[in-house]
């Protein structure tokens, strides 16, 4: 990969805060050790307490959240001269916030051959947030010794969030909890298996899309498997809904809105020759378009009910909001790829397209601007297929440094453009 120096980029000093080999190897030991240990939402206690020892170790403050879990960490919130606290006018400057999310997947770790194997069955950090926390945990040590120095610009809210895996994420209750008083502007990283590590994606507008669940059971009298004719056939009833309530959908909204249903649980019945009473379907609802999404609860609704009807079943359905897409506002998206070349060069970053994955990253960005970046965690040279949310997913450790010298660098020249 081709690299700029700091000292090449035009209008740009070299940035503070290079991180030593110790602290790399550090960060990736505690990496390691959260892979190990991945927590549920809202069940994250020892998680959450490993970030918070480290913080202490470093002379911080940080404030655990009031479910016990996930916690917050200011960084140069004084004033004064060395403070990074006070704009040119005079007032408190808004904080800049740097998130993760560090709750884990109910899925086994189906990786071999590495030492730091998930150790807690049916539990592994599957989709990367063990590194999320790693890189703000990481900045946060860097920014901090900056700050001790007199050398931070502007303060920096540590966020570590909990229950991003559980809808309608953990995002809504940190809010309530007062995460963003006093936050100005706020950004976020996502691995991405597809894009090399060393690089990150970028893309302005929404990153990521509308994201809801839906249960949904059917009842019928049950009966024997050979006189259908006299009972509701629930088996192929349940078939029938999750096969043709998808393609209604594709014939009922403008393909440009993105609306996909996708089931991801089906169950019903316990012998071979008794057709069941019950059967459940759950899935999720994902939209690329805000207007379709608002749309969508009733158009669901609909095509559920006359699939279900057709075929003699009852229908409860239980629909379930999610998250809105996450939309990344152009001057803080702008900041994250002025920072990532200011560190990495031009070549480390990437345009990304809009996913179908949702994130509750979102909820914020309702009250305040900010951005999420796709950092790269595939080794450069792979060419295996991972994908969040399997059991074999892994990450490049090298994407670690990435990280932290992204939110590093942002939170640099974020206070010295403020």
């Amino acid at each position: 990969m081709s690299r700029e120096s700091e000292a090449d980029l035009p209008g740009e000093a070299p940035l503070p805060g290079e991180l030593s080999e110790a602290l790399c190897a550090e960060l990736i030991a505690f990496r390691r050790d959260l892979h190990m240990h991945p927590e549920l939402g809202n069940q994250e206690f020892r998680t959450t307490a490993a970030i918070r020892a480290r913080l202490e170790a470093a002379g911080l403050e940080p404030r655990v959240l009031p479910g016990g879990t996930g916690l917050i960490c200011d960084i140069g919130t004084a004033t004064g001269p060395k403070g990074g606290g006070a704009s040119k006018g005079g007032a408190p400057r808004p904080m800049l916030a740097l998130r993760a999310d560090i709750d884990a997947l109910p899925i086994p770790d189906a990786k071999a051959g590495v030492s730091y194997r998930s150790t807690v069955p049916d539990r592994a950090h599957a989709c990367g947030h063990d590194v999320h926390t790693t890189t703000v945990l990481g900045a946060g040590l860097v920014l901090a010794a900056l700050h001790r120095e007199g050398r931070l610009p502007a303060p920096v809210r540590l966020l570590f969030q909990p229950a991003e895996e559980v809808l309608p994420g953990g995002a809504a209750d940190a809010i309530v909890a007062g995460v963003l008083d006093g936050v100005g502007r706020i950004i976020a990283v996502h691995c991405d298996p597809r894009v090399d590590a060393g690089r990150i994606g970028l893309r302005t507008g929404a990153i990521t899309s509308a994201c809801d669940r839906l249960e949904v059971a059917l009842d019928g009298p049950g009966g024997h498997t050979a006189r259908p004719h006299l009972t509701t056939d629930l088996v192929t009833a349940v078939a029938r809904v999750a096969a043709d309530v998808p393609a209604l959908l594709a014939r009922r909204v403008d393909a440009r809105a993105g609306l996909a249903l996708t089931w991801g649980r089906i169950e019903s019945g316990h012998a071979c020759n008794v057709i069941p009473m019950h059967a459940e379907l759950a899935g999720t609802v994902r939209c690329l378009d805000l207007a379709a999404w608002r749309d969508a609860p009733d158009l669901v609704h609909a095509a559920i009910d006359e699939v279900a009807t057709l075929h003699g079943a009852k229908s409860e359905i239980n629909y379930v909001r999610g998250v809105p897409p996450v939309v990344n506002d152009p001057a803080i998206t702008e900041l994250l790829h002025d920072a990532m070349t200011a560190r990495r060069g031009a070549f480390s970053v990437e345009d990304t397209e809009q996913s179908l994955g949702g994130e509750d990253f979102s909820w914020y960005l309702e009250h305040v601007p900010g951005a999420m970046a796709r950092l790269g965690v595939r080794t450069p040279g792979s060419h295996a297929r991972l994908d969040l949310h399997r059991g074999d997913f892994d990450a490049d450790e090298a994407a670690i440094k990435v990280g932290v010298e992204l939110f590093t660098a942002a939170a640099l020249l974020d206070g010295n453009r403020s």
